[in-house]
This record gives C-alpha cells, structure tokens and sequence, in this order.
C-alpha cells in the first residue's frame, strides 16, 4: 500500500495565476458550447461552474511563472537557494524539452538546479507534493517550488466549459524538527480510457483523421480533444476519495474530522458533494471555488487554498487534508499542518500575443 511519510518539510507559501479574462457559462449556447440536453442553467446548476478564466494565448508555464514570481518575492527568498523545481501539468509547453526546464532559466534559478515534468492532471498537485518533499526532507536541499496547473491546449478547438485555466506555485522549505506530510497514493490504470485524449501521442500519431469530428455526448469533438466517460469518472470520485481519506486517517492514527479544512479536487459540484456526505464532512470546513474558476486540474486544491482562505489560517497552526483524483486513473491524499504561511492575492495575468518561447 502506497502510505508514505516525510518529515522536516514545510510549506512556506502558495499562489496562484489565473487570466484576467473572465467567461461566464451563463452565455453557453445548448448545442454548441453543451451538450443539447442542457440549458446555460441547468449546466451551471449541475456542475456549479459559474465562470471561468481563459485565456487563448497564455500557457501553463506562464500562469505558473507569475504565480512563482509573486510567491518568491513575497517571500523574500533569494532566487540563487532555490535547488529543485518541479512542474506537474497536463499542458506542458512542448513535447520536449521539459517545461521545468524552460522555467528554470525563466525564474533565474541556478543552473545546479533539479528540474523535472510530471505529466499528471487532477491528482497532480498531490503527487508533486511528496517528489518535491521527498527532495527536502533530507536537507540536501532546503528550497525547492512545486509548480501545477492546466491551461492553453494543444488544439484550438471549443473549450469545454467545465475547465478553466490557472498556475500555481507552492514553495517548499527544509525545516528540522516539522511533522511534515503524510500521504496515501493509488492508481487504477484499467480505467485509463475513462479520461483520454486518443490522439496526439506515439500510440496513436495526429493524422487527417485526428481531426474529424465525431458525435460524443451531444457535442461535436475531434481525436485531439479530451473524452470523458461522465458516469465512470463520477463513479471513481465519489468512492476512491472517500476511501482514500479514511485510509490515510487510518493508516497514520488521526481523526480526518478533526482536520481544520479538506480540500477536494474542484472536479463538479454534484460529485463534491456526495464526497462530503460519504465523509460527514462539515461544509463550511470543505472550502470550494470551482462557482469562480471551474476545474483546473492540478491547480485546483492550491487555487482553491488561496482564493478562499487567504487571510484566514496563514499566522496560525491549521490542519489540512487535501485530496487529487483523476485522468490515469489516479488518486492522491496528503495530511498538512501549516503555520506561518505566505498566501500572495491572487495574480491576474493579461494576454501576450508575444509571449515566451519558441518562434518558428
């Protein structure tokens, strides 16, 4: 069973990046935008996704570098002690070089630093959480940043209005004598066609093909564009998460009720919910903020701790209990006790039709 633990780590602080173009759902055309079954109303009803941040130019990379830059000087940390970066992402920059890469030069670290892409979604923040710890915890290294989020896709296509996009930042610090993090993994890789994107990789190479548009769910999608089996996932959600909170609980002899805030992946509402209830959660301890910026994949639980917390916990001793799951199929929950903690406001980013990278 994959329980693991890491001591003599602790969070410093976390932000996030968002777009500053706001789309609202209430606009969706039923048909086109949704599936025809649906209303504006009825969507945002079910998945609780009012609004959303988009962005047609901005990429991860950038949403997590404004989100760093902020974080780093807030903190006041010296750029030149920052030895590790790793960056989790659905989205990466290209298919090589690593992004993480990319954002090391972009950020100024030094060039003795440890840098790697994990290309994992919804549960993504979580396992970058214990490959960055796992990296601290001896005190080889004493800094190091966990960047996440999703954001611009590889195929201009019609966004799919349950997601939006965001960055997120979460520096890590060696800290003798922390309690640390505790954390529970699983992976179900039957289920791994449950969230896909069938073309695009070496398994199955972009063709004419990948672009002809087939009938999935009421809407009109291409190869290039991600498949979601809506019942299969919902299913996986409301019972994976459940377990896997009690599991750690169990595992590492606490009471997950006793936990100042959870943090759930902002996967949909309705599937939240019933989460919560399977736990017998209090909901005003279960933060969410998928109504403002829909699902972010990776970005989700530390989005969700700055947008909603901010100002609330940061000078103060606070438990969490943050749980990621999805596309793999993957799951992942971490145990945190934070205090004295740096949560920047939010950074809104503006479209740059010039931005950093590559130009052919």
């Amino acid at each position: 069973m994959a329980f693991i633990e890491f001591k003599n780590v602790r969070i410093a602080g976390i932000s996030a990046g968002v777009p500053i173009n706001v789309v609202s759902n209430y606009t969706l055309k039923s048909g086109e935008d949704i599936s025809s079954d649906y209303t504006p109303e009825a969507f945002v009803e079910t998945t609780g996704v009012k609004e959303r941040r988009c962005s047609e130019t901005l990429t991860t990379s950038d949403l997590c570098y404004a989100a760093a830059e902020k974080l780093i000087a807030e903190l006041g940390w010296d750029k030149s002690e920052i030895e590790a970066l790793v960056f989790v992402s659905q989205t990466a920059d290209y298919f090589l070089p690593a992004t993480a890469c990319i954002l090391q030069d972009r950020l100024g670290l030094p060039k003795e630093c440890y840098a790697e892409d994990v290309a994992l979604g919804c549960s993504g923040w979580v396992y970058g959480l214990s490959n960055v710890a796992s990296l601290v915890s001896s005190g080889a290294i004493k800094k190091a940043l966990l960047l996440a989020g999703d954001a611009k896709k590889r195929v201009k296509m019609v966004r799919d209005p349950l997601f939006g996009d965001a960055g997120t930042a979460t520096a890590l610090e060696y800290a003798e004598g922390s309690k640390g993090f505790q954390f529970h993994f699983g992976t179900d890789g039957s289920g791994f066609e449950a969230i896909i994107t069938p073309d695009g990789g070496s398994r199955n190479q972009v063709s004419l093909q990948s672009f002809e548009l087939h009938d999935h769910d009421g809407k009109m999608k291409h190869r290039l564009q991600t498949f979601m089996n809506g019942m299969d996932v919902f299913s996986f959600g409301i019972t994976t998460a459940p377990k896997s909170v009690k599991k750690l609980a169990e595992h590492f002899d606490f009471n997950y009720l006793d936990a100042d805030y959870v943090i759930f992946h902002q996967a949909n509402m309705k599937m939240n919910n019933q989460i919560v209830k399977k736990l017998k959660l209090d909901p005003e301890r279960v933060p969410s903020c998928m109504y403002q910026f829909g699902n972010t994949s990776s970005a989700s639980i530390p989005l969700t701790i700055v947008s909603q917390l901010k100002g609330k916990f940061e000078n103060k001793s606070t438990k969490f209990i943050c749980c990621g799951f999805g596309v793999g199929l993957s799951w992942g929950t971490v145990a945190i006790e934070t205090n004295n903690i740096v949560i920047p406001s939010i950074v809104e980013v503006k479209d740059n039709e010039d931005n950093y990278g590559y130009k052919l």
